[in-house]
């Protein structure tokens, strides 16, 4: 049963290494196209309605609901069955995650107090992208002990839990108490066929549309619903087999992470990672707006993280890393300040200026790329010869 626990985990993290790779990829091309002779057409496209919704909204509210679904999926597992299924293996990953989340928006509010309302941007630079810096991680190979590939994985799994709360109460500007009165109802529709032993996946399938249509009428990001029927899809924990045909939680997110993975995340990079570059300068870099998101990327996440792991393993809360050294769990912290798909979502619910919103783009992909570059070389520095 170890063996096959050990399987699961380096498939899912080759799954998330491979999904990193296609996030890269089209992040690459989005800023490609916005910087060639296709940036009209590319706008345009984004900004053309298909019913009632633009198409970058179909993207942004519809299709990252998957993502969030498997997020929340994710979340559920790991907490019933997986690495935070208990007390103590929660210690680390939730002070780290904490600290993770509080640093870079200590950082972005110092670097943006005199602009006014660049406040609403806090938490842009607050989550890790668990894709991108798992592929980072994965281009390291052996060097890198297991311990820390599970340390990034759940202190990222627990960020995204503080970035999904984060969404619904700091991002809601106005509710619909009627339509939040019905979601609540169909939520609580699906928690009632799991209360009743129900673990065919069709009756939880079919009433998340419903559900997603009243959560994006109540005013909550419509995303949110994702979470939601994540919760109410039962789980039978397997002990170590993800893919107990038993398990409808199991069955589902087996099924979702390629899709995920390999499309809907990508489209989400191709449609939110373009922004010109031209008559960008110094200047424009060292903006309050896009230094802030840099920085509390950059030197925030990683502050944050490696200052309350040390802490916490000072203090005997928590053990470090088995087989790293503090070097290497530096370079993990590094590459947390990775906040790429996660950073975007938020800043464009932060901010619907466009201009505003280029130089979000712009922060983030900085913040990020200077936090995959050091953290690769601090890890590959650091590493020792690759054991047989």
């Amino acid at each position: 049963m170890a063996l096959k626990s050990i399987s699961v985990i380096r498939d899912f993290l080759a799954t998330e290494a491979a999904g990193g790779i296609a996030l890269m990829l089209s992040a690459a091309a989005a800023m490609l196209i916005a910087n060639s002779s296709l940036a009209p057409s590319y706008f345009d496209l984004l900004a053309r309605h298909v019913g009632p919704l633009t198409v970058h909204h179909w993207i942004n509210d519809a299709a990252m609901a998957l993502f969030f679904l498997l997020v929340g999926l994710e979340l559920k597992r790991e907490f019933v069955d997986g690495h935070l299924s208990r007390w103590t293996d929660r210690t680390l990953p939730f002070v780290a995650a904490g600290a993770g989340m509080i640093m870079p928006a200590l950082v972005f509010l110092a670097l943006t107090s005199n602009e006014t309302g660049l406040a609403r941007g806090w938490a842009i630079p607050s989550a890790t992208d668990i894709a991108f810096a798992i592929a980072v991680l994965a281009l390291l190979g052996t060097r890198a002990p297991t311990s820390l590939k599970l340390f990034l994985t759940t202190v990222a799994i627990v960020d995204d839990m503080g970035a999904v709360a984060i969404i619904a109460l700091a991002y809601t500007p106005s509710i619909n108490g009627v339509a939040l009165l019905t979601s609540g109802l169909v939520f609580a529709a699906m928690l009632a066929l799991g209360k009743l032993g129900v673990r065919q996946l069709w009756p939880y399938l079919l009433l998340t549309p419903p559900l997603w249509i009243a959560v994006y009428l109540s005013g909550v990001h419509a995303t949110i619903a994702g979470v939601l029927a994540a919760v109410a899809i039962p789980i039978t924990p397997p002990s170590g087999n993800p893919d107990d045909a038993q398990s409808p939680l199991h069955r589902l997110e087996h099924a979702l992470h390629p899709w995920v993975a390999f499309a809907i995340v990508p489209l989400f990079g191709l449609a939110n990672a373009g922004v010109s570059l031209a008559g960008i300068g110094i200047a424009q870099l060292l903006a309050p707006l896009p230094l802030g998101v840099t920085l509390g990327l950059f030197a925030g996440k990683q502050i944050g993280i490696f200052a309350s792991v040390r802490a916490a393993v000072a203090l005997g809360w928590a053990q470090k890393p088995s087989g790293a050294s503090w070097a290497q769990v530096y370079g993990v912290a590094l590459l947390c300040g990775i906040g790429f798909t996660m950073s975007l979502f938020i800043g464009g619910l932060a901010f619907t200026d466009p201009l505003l919103m280029d130089e979000v783009k712009i922060g983030v992909l900085g913040g990020s790329l200077l936090s995959a570059v050091a953290g690769y070389v601090v890890l590959r520095w650091v590493a020792r010869r690759p054991r047989p």
